[in-house]
């Protein structure tokens, strides 16, 4: 990857769980980023529901699985009407009307309006009609990188082509507009290491 970020052309495809507090700040993040330099974020849906569906523990501490109804959507969201439109609903999905971010999901139905979708794309939610494009979607981010993750996936495209799939950065706060930019620039510097692995604190 080039060692610039106000080169035209950076490209970002973002993998999300829709009911995820962490991933929130991370979407913040990237979206401060993108006012900031020359940078497309498509928004793309995975879920946690998939990615532990296999395991003996359930690590969200959802017997019911009520995460899948928000994924669902997400999904049904992103084959109907394109990333643009997953990320406006997820925008939504977190913020209240006067744009004050949420602590948790709001009304689905109210965040399917605001975002100009139709509300019966919230049936999709207890069904298992999307759930063919959920999982191709889920594993076409996940499947990049080889170790246990979670969400979000972030697979960054340079203006030269070049192409590297990240887990995280997993924000505990939406950085400040000044470290929002820092943190890109040290993301795109170690996604610049081929032999790069993983980073924790």
């Amino acid at each position: 990857m080039t060692d610039t970020t106000t080169e035209a052309g950076w490209e970002v495809d973002f993998w999300l769980d829709p009911a995820c507090p962490l991933t929130r700040h991370t979407a913040r993040w990237i979206t401060q980023v993108a006012e900031q330099v020359t940078l497309q974020v498509r928004w793309q849906v995975m879920s946690l529901s998939v990615l532990n569906e296999h395991r003996d523990d359930d690590p969200e501490g959802d017997p019911h699985g009520y995460l899948w109804i928000p994924a669902r959507i997400a999904a049904a969201v992103r084959t109907e009407h394109g990333p643009t439109a997953l990320g406006s609903f997820y925008a939504a999905l977190w913020t209240e009307p006067d744009g004050t971010e949420r602590e948790w999901i709001g009304d689905i139905d109210e965040a399917l309006h605001r975002s100009g979708l139709p509300t019966a794309l919230a049936e999709a939610g207890t069904t298992t009609d999307y759930d063919q494009a959920l999982r191709a979607s889920h594993h076409a981010g996940v499947d990049q990188i080889d170790a246990r993750i979670g969400t979000p996936v972030l697979a960054v495209t340079a203006p030269d082509g070049t192409r590297r799939a990240l887990f995280g950065p997993v924000l505990d706060a939406t950085p400040a507009r000044a470290d929002a930019l820092r943190l890109w620039e040290a993301t795109l510097l170690i996604a610049g290491v081929p032999a790069f692995r993983e980073l924790k604190a």
